[in-house]
């Protein structure tokens, strides 16, 4: 058939990751030229295509641009959710505004985690490094109360059941500090992003985390100078880098991106 797979098309376009676009497309959110599309379907150019009943327009020129990438320092208190019945502050009413494209969140963290977030305009990024194929480490910072035993340690390692199947972590470093202090903050990377499993999985030994930062996310870490609510969208060179370094070349030659400090963040 010609064409190009409708969910992987809508991802190139920035519309969303190639998984939310197929859980829309399953769930009948999607459709082209006035018909509901199914998991599988082609689209070509020329093709009407509505998303949750608002038109999209399909970017068929895609290769030809740059991935714009974007590093957030979550504070507490965000949700990482653009729909929101409690209408709680999201970090996307934080972010810089785009025409014909939106920010897609790679992976993602709870209301009470801080820390790095990443964000892109390029659905086929955000698949690449969030899929579990790809093993993208991440690292938190956490703080435990009563700190960690040798014994869990290797306990976190070798792996621990929980209630979606067995986890682990790859690692668990003691992070500074007094190892007779009441809590002890820890370097543990993760190579999967489950929901709350870092917590779940200090949970798991009878413990407490009484605070957690994401710090890397794959090849990208927090910036020390990005501040709590602050973003940073990455140079030409730096996201050719990032690019580069997830095997996606093909994602688009380097175009000019006028944004590349801290910024402070908007009034919700």
């Amino acid at each position: 058939m010609p064409g190009e797979r409708l969910h992987k098309k809508l991802a190139e376009s920035g519309v969303g990751s190639r998984r939310e676009m197929e859980a829309l497309i399953a769930e009948g959110q999607v459709s082209i030229n006035g018909k509901k599309a199914e998991v599988g379907d082609r689209c070509q150019r020329g093709d009407r295509i509505r998303v949750k009943g608002y038109e999209v327009r399909l970017n068929w020129d895609v290769k030809r641009q740059m991935a714009r990438v974007l590093l957030y320092h979550k504070p507490e208190g965000e949700i990482v959710s653009r729909d929101d019945p409690g209408r709680r502050v999201s970090v996307f009413d934080q972010l810089p505004r785009l025409r014909g494209q939106r920010w897609v969140a790679i992976g993602r963290l709870d209301v009470n985690t801080e820390g790095l977030l990443i964000f892109t305009t390029s659905g086929e990024l955000a698949n690449h490094m969030m899929h579990p194929r790809y093993g993208m480490d991440r690292e938190y910072a956490v703080r435990v109360l009563g700190g960690l035993t040798p014994d869990q340690i290797q306990q976190l390692i070798n792996g621990v059941e929980l209630d979606d199947g067995l986890a682990r972590a790859s690692s668990v470093v003691l992070a500074g500090g007094d190892e007779e202090a009441a809590n002890q903050w820890y370097r543990l990377t993760l190579s999967e992003g489950r929901n709350r499993e870092v917590r779940r999985l200090i949970e798991a030994l009878g413990l407490t985390v009484s605070r957690l930062i994401r710090v890397r996310f794959g090849p990208v870490s927090l910036p020390p100078r990005l501040r709590r609510g602050q973003y940073l969208e990455l140079d030409e060179r730096e996201s050719a880098q990032l690019v580069e370094a997830c095997g996606l070349s093909n994602v688009g030659a380097p175009k000019p991106i006028r944004r590349s400090r801290a910024q402070a963040r908007r009034p919700g």
